[in-house]
């Protein structure tokens, strides 16, 4: 199993708990982070969190955060840099790893983030052009990944949850994270590894100091909360003529 994320926290937040699952079962998981560089406090962070969920060493591409120059101190941003390049960093782990299954965002990024976004297309992408002998040819031999799972919210969750920390339901114009619910095609419980799953969002000391998702975690009811970090929720991608493999649900 590979992940492909944008940022140091996303592989625990969007992704931990299923990271956590397989890694106790005897799979072999690793993580594709595409923003941050060595030598940053956040590529140290995210070294601990891989190391709670069982995930491997970083695999950092190390280009700057769209909205974070200091993240990469003399690269591009991973928006800028052109397709082709950012296609062939992830072809290359993909063909090292050989994995079974890649897990990404949905393609609004799970909640409109911009190098969420691309990192989606990125993936796309990249899991197709694995395949084929005639792309990348340098970048190793060829592999198909079987399966492709998009990190997503059923939109039901969305809302209730944020009827829960703003007391009202959200206006018919707001751009919600998530997708209908009839779009989710599987649903992992990952309550057996929910306190892993939190223990390596705190090794993102850096975030949780800052805010961002670890502020609207912690700005939640107990109950929804615990909710969020017990189950993880994705779309599947089918490709044609590659073996059927599917994350076992609970």
């Amino acid at each position: 199993m590979l992940c492909v994320h944008a940022h140091p926290d996303d592989e625990a937040i969007w992704t931990g708990g299923t990271l956590a699952k397989y890694a106790d079962e005897g799979a072999r998981t690793a993580v594709v982070t595409c923003t941050w560089a060595q030598g940053t406090q956040r590529a140290a962070e995210l070294e601990r969190s891989l190391d709670i969920l069982g995930a491997g060493k970083p695999r950092l591409l190390g280009y700057a955060d769209a909205r974070k120059p200091a993240s990469a101190p003399g690269s591009p941003r991973f928006l800028d840099v052109p397709l082709d390049e950012a296609v062939g960093r992830v072809v290359e782990h993909i063909r090292q790893f050989k994995p079974d299954v890649v897990l990404t965002y949905d393609g609004y990024g799970s909640y409109g983030n911009p190098d969420h976004m691309q990192v989606h297309r990125v993936s796309m992408a990249a899991v197709e052009a694995a395949g084929y002998d005639q792309l990348y040819r340098d970048l190793g031999d060829p592999w198909r990944p079987r399966a492709l799972y998009l990190a997503t919210i059923p939109r039901s969750v969305v809302v209730s949850h944020w009827q829960a920390v703003f007391g009202t339901l959200p206006s018919p114009d707001q751009k919600l994270p998530g997708v209908p619910d009839e779009q989710v095609t599987t649903h992992l419980d990952v309550g057996q590894w929910a306190e892993r799953k939190w223990a390596a969002m705190h090794a993102h000391a850096s975030e949780v100091g800052r805010g961002a998702s670890m502020t609207l975690l912690t700005s939640l009811p107990e109950q929804a909360r615990a909710q969020m970090l017990a189950n993880e929720w994705y779309r599947r991608v089918s490709y044609t003529g590659a073996p059927r493999t599917t994350l076992s649900e609970a």
